[in-house]
């Protein structure tokens, strides 16, 4: 029941992107852009969300724009199967280590956008990605998605594994958050009434 398609065309991209909430964290990416497929991987398989992601984009240029707008269909489709959101957790928060780096993230699908993000990546690239990406598709994710969102790389040294470890993380967060607490059936977690 929890899922959506969104497609989004610009002159710059054309994007589709199907997610299922309730899914085993199954994937199907292709977006031109190797190691961000990668991480969208951890956001399935941590997340037990299923990813259908298909991307065309200006990549002769750079990645910026394709994973910018990846983020930005993303945070529409989830935005759209999120529903009422009647009966969810709301919140959630992870801390997920990758040998010597960890991360914490810190979700509320609160209707209001906002990004809190500390991650000082010790490289600049990983490969040919830019890590200065990863900020643009969280960005991206939570003015769309409308969620509060606060990502913070707390150690490492390897700019790889620190990537990875925010992409887990995020992954964890957004399952406990989209969770259903039998508890709460029926009823907006929000004492406003409105989310």
């Amino acid at each position: 029941m929890r899922h959506a398609f969104i497609e989004r065309a610009t002159l710059e991209t054309q994007i589709k992107v199907s997610i299922d909430l309730d899914g085993t964290g199954k994937a199907s990416l292709d977006t031109g852009v190797p190691f961000f497929e990668h991480m969208l991987d951890q956001i399935a398989r941590h997340g037990l969300v299923d990813l259908d992601i298909k991307a065309n984009g200006d990549t002769h240029i750079d990645d910026h724009h394709t994973v910018e707008d990846i983020g930005i269909t993303l945070g529409m489709a989830l935005k759209e199967a999120v529903g009422d959101k009647k009966g969810i957790q709301r919140y959630g928060h992870a801390y997920v280590p990758l040998d010597e780096a960890l991360s914490r993230v810190v979700i509320d699908l609160s209707g209001r956008p906002g990004l809190v993000f500390n991650a000082d990546f010790t490289k600049g690239a990983i490969g040919s990605f830019d890590t200065e990406l990863v900020y643009e598709f969280f960005q991206g994710f939570v003015n769309h998605a409308q969620v509060t969102l606060h990502i913070d790389c707390l150690r490492g040294h390897n700019a790889h594994h620190q990537a990875e470890t925010i992409f887990k993380a995020f992954g964890r967060a957004l399952r406990m958050a989209l969770a259903n607490d039998e508890r709460m059936a029926g009823v907006l977690p929000s004492t406003k009434g409105a989310l």
